[in-house]
């Protein structure tokens, strides 16, 4: 897409065993291996080592040390793997949230102590030490822990820099590390600025710019039937719960609940599970017929701001999604001005 690729930095987030937890906890680890040695050899630099899940016939969270001592496994395979010239920095941590977001509903988070906080450092880097990669350690730049932000399925964990604060403060006794906050989605402005001040220097996000797609897109079906005098049909939202249905394996193991639930999150789920199908050669159809009903259509501001309220203007489908989408990053933007 003709964008500067020196202004790109690649990360493999996640990367451990939690594909293969279903498997035993060496076959996995190889798999895993495998995975990082291909990651890093494609060129990403910015490595989440994530292996403080179970695997078959192990505890649902591991030891401090056993997570970190299978870090410092996949550690020294990307090392190895990696171009000497460019060399991955890597995150690491034991409290690590749920790829995606919470599966449940939200009623209680346990924010890292300021204890876990600093064994993780100090048993990775015993860890590192163990493999010989005192080279690499100076490396982790990262590390995730839990500061009391979350997402379910419709349910949101606000920042509070108060119930933190504690935390915060062992960020001094871990030179050259900041603190990585995983599911970031769907917070305020106020609690990303926040986070941001509070040593959180790298805010993940993901759900929340493929929801705001799926969102955008969705306004645009209404507008493409408003803006001609008739009453919004749904066509596109039609297409796509039809082609969950034929192919549910993205979505079934996550959403639970009645016919009603089901509905609700398979379509507005803060997740977005939806997000797996847009590929779809169905889904592809039915955006671009949307695309072709929008075609040279005037869009009267009130429609527009019925449907999308926020966008300045209408003037083709893709502008208006990435204005969409843009006011999603634009919060995070800010969270970082000075």
């Amino acid at each position: 897409v003709s964008f500067d690729p020196t202004r790109i930095i690649l990360g493999g987030d996640h990367l451990g065993p939690n594909p293969w937890k279903d498997l035993p906890a060496e076959e996995a680890m190889e798999k895993a291996e495998a995975m990082v040695a291909a990651y890093a050899r494609a060129g990403f630099t910015k490595l989440h080592l994530d292996t403080s899940m179970g695997c078959t016939g192990e505890p649902v969270a591991l030891m401090d040390e056993l997570t970190a001592e299978r870090a410092a496994r996949l550690a020294k395979i990307a090392e190895r793997n990696s171009d000497p010239d460019t060399l991955p920095v890597y995150i690491i941590g034991t409290e690590v949230p749920v790829p995606g977001g919470a599966l449940e509903e939200l009623d209680h988070l346990e924010i890292t102590s300021p204890e876990a906080a600093l064994k993780t450092y100090k048993v990775h880097k015993e860890a590192f030490k163990a493999q010989s990669l005192e080279n690499a350690f100076p490396r982790v730049i990262g590390m995730v822990v839990q500061p009391g932000v979350e997402f379910g399925h419709s349910d949101v964990f606000d920042y509070d820099p108060a119930k933190s604060s504690a935390l915060t403060a062992t960020l001094s006794q871990m030179p050259g590390v900041v603190f990585e906050a995983h599911s970031t989605d769907y917070q305020t402005p106020k609690a990303l600025k926040a986070l941001v001040q509070n040593g959180f220097s790298i805010l993940k996000v993901g759900p929340w710019l493929t929801y705001a797609l799926r969102e955008g897109l969705y306004g645009l079906d209404n507008i493409a039937d408003s803006a001609t005098g008739k009453s919004p049909k749904n066509r596109l939202m039609t297409a796509m719960e039809n082609t969950m249905q034929k192919s549910p394996q993205n979505w079934e193991k996550y959403y639970s609940g009645d016919e009603v639930d089901l509905w609700i999150q398979r379509h507005y789920s803060f997740s977005d599970r939806i997000r797996y199908y847009w590929p779809d050669p169905a889904a592809q159809r039915a955006v671009k017929d949307l695309e072709s009903r929008l075609q040279n259509l005037i869009v009267p501001y009130p429609i527009l701001s019925q449907y999308l309220h926020g966008v300045s203007d209408y003037q083709d489908m893709n502008t208006t999604l990435v204005e969409w989408i843009q006011n999603v990053l634009r919060q995070y933007d800010e969270a970082v001005a000075p």
